[in-house]
């Protein structure tokens, strides 16, 4: 307890949520009708080392904010990007109900938002719905590569994982704690890349990793690292020639710097190119092409983060959790 209120941290989040009900939970959310569009906007702050952000959002039963600081400098010196705390209200008398660990709280989310749109893009698969990945390539070798692959192995069949790293030591480092839980993971290069049925791109590349060519033309692929309009991992031919999803088309067009560099904001919200949103997606109302890769670019979005600490009250029985008594003023 700290302030009257309950501190759950990354060990208690850990424990109470599996990485499958954590894609369960988004899922749910967006399928109770979650209006995407309509999520508050995130606020960034530069700081020297990098940035704060703070994400804003209001449910029926909570009021939630995150405050998060991104550092892009910080993988190098073997310190974690991303550092968070999450403030949760109770949403009629905005009273404080609990602190959680917004760090590990992200690393859960961000892998199960997109879980969920690769699930809808496999069950979109223009030859019939698929429910497995025969090979994964993901980039990156830090902690939202391990977590995506760990729920993406959760939720699918996946029979081989190759990972890409600019770090030999991280990748090995990372390939060791696959394989000692038993998932068939190995270093990859570009024919592993070229042979996956699904890639994940979660890098802190500002230029890209991955164009067209790379590809198999009926791949899913899932980019999650580049971090607001001037950072991207997908290349403008990538991105131009799939068939497209991003969480919201209104964030998106905001802050994506997969979409803002391949196209003019401008020729995005003119209807250049058709963009699902994810709740679009999950609800099957996505179609895809035959022939055409398939692009899920995530920014990441407030009301993922409260869908994920709702659930985790429930789980640890704390809705009703109550705060502090109000100071006469």
């Amino acid at each position: 307890m700290s302030a009257g209120i309950p501190v759950v941290g990354a060990g208690e989040i850990r424990g109470a949520l599996t990485r499958a009900e954590a894609v369960a939970a988004i899922e749910r959310a967006l399928a109770a009708g979650q209006d995407v569009e309509a999520d508050t906007p995130r606020l960034f702050r530069p700081l020297r080392a990098g940035e704060f952000l703070l994400m804003p959002a209001e449910s029926p039963a909570h009021a939630g904010v995150k405050v998060a600081t991104v550092a892009p400098g910080n993988p190098a010196r073997g310190i974690p990007k991303i550092h968070a705390w999450y403030l949760l209200f109770d949403a009629g008398t905005l009273r404080p109900v609990a602190l959680l660990d917004g760090t590990e709280l992200t690393t859960l989310r961000t892998p199960a938002v997109t879980a969920a749109a690769i699930r809808g893009l496999l069950r979109a698969a223009p030859g019939g719905p698929r429910e497995r990945i025969d090979r994964l390539a993901v980039f990156g070798s830090g902690p939202q590569a391990e977590a995506h692959v760990r729920t993406l192995h959760e939720i699918f069949p996946v029979e081989r994982v190759s990972i890409l790293g600019r770090t030999p030591e991280r990748v090995e480092a990372l390939l060791g704690r696959l394989r000692a839980d038993g998932i068939a993971a190995e270093a990859g290069d570009a024919a592993a890349v070229a042979a996956a049925d699904v890639v994940v791109t979660a890098t802190s590349s500002s230029a890209p990793v991955l164009a067209l060519g790379d590809v198999r033309s009926d791949a899913v692929v899932a980019a999650i690292g580049a971090h607001g309009p001037a950072h991207r991992e997908l290349a403008a031919d990538l991105v131009r020639g799939s068939d497209l999803v991003v969480e919201a088309r209104a964030s998106a067009f905001r802050e994506s710097g997969n979409l803002l560099q391949a196209r003019a904001e401008a020729d995005w919200t003119g209807g250049a190119q058709a963009v699902a949103n994810v709740r679009e997606l999950v609800a099957g109302a996505v179609r895809r092409t035959p022939g055409r890769p398939a692009v899920f670019a995530g920014v990441g979005m407030s009301w993922e983060d409260l869908a994920i600490a709702e659930h985790l009250l429930d789980v640890l029985g704390l809705s009703g959790a109550p705060g502090p008594e109000e100071e006469t003023p």
